[in-house]
């Protein structure tokens, strides 16, 4: 067993590795990420943003991973909209795009349909990437409006109200 991790710090250190401390700094990333609160505060606002048009929808807010951080779904919405404001909201992070984009890209053959195939993609509008200082830390997506446009409008109107705390 000796000899084992004596070959394996051998290695290590021929490989380079013996320059890299457990406290050296360039062994980790920093990023930036909304806070749970702004999170929902965008999904309220997004929601209420399309309420005043008089439609009833489902707002989801993800991180910049892709993952939940904020879910709403208006009283009346259908049921549909929460999985699909997710789907929207989940493409437009991993492909660092609005999702309407995406949409019209592949209708024009730009882009390829296969990217529909994509397990959890939805390249249907209504999706939002969320910036701040030009770095994306989460996306928006919302569904239940008449139409994908009108569903990023809504996204767009949320992502005004809260404009002020992703100045950050």
């Amino acid at each position: 067993m000796k000899s084992f991790i004596t070959g394996a710090a051998l290695l290590m250190m021929s490989a380079g590795f013996s320059s890299v401390h457990a406290q050296d700094e360039t062994a980790f990333v920093t990023f930036k990420s909304l806070k749970p609160e702004v999170a929902m505060k965008l999904a309220v606002a997004t929601m209420e943003a399309c309420r005043e048009g008089g439609y009833q929808v489902s707002a989801v807010v993800v991180d910049r991973f892709g993952q939940t951080q904020a879910t709403i779904r208006d009283r009346y919405a259908g049921v549909h909209t929460v999985n699909t404001a997710r789907g929207k909201a989940w493409t437009s992070v991993s492909f660092r795009s609005a999702t309407l984009e995406i949409q019209q890209e592949i209708k024009a053959g730009n882009l390829s349909a296969g990217l529909r195939d994509i397990p959890g993609a939805l390249a249907l509008g209504g999706g939002l990437p969320i910036e701040s200082a030009g770095t994306i830390v989460g996306g928006i997506g919302v569904s239940g409006a008449p139409s994908p446009k009108i569903d990023e409008e809504c996204a767009e109107s949320g992502l005004e109200e809260i404009s002020d705390l992703l100045d950050f």
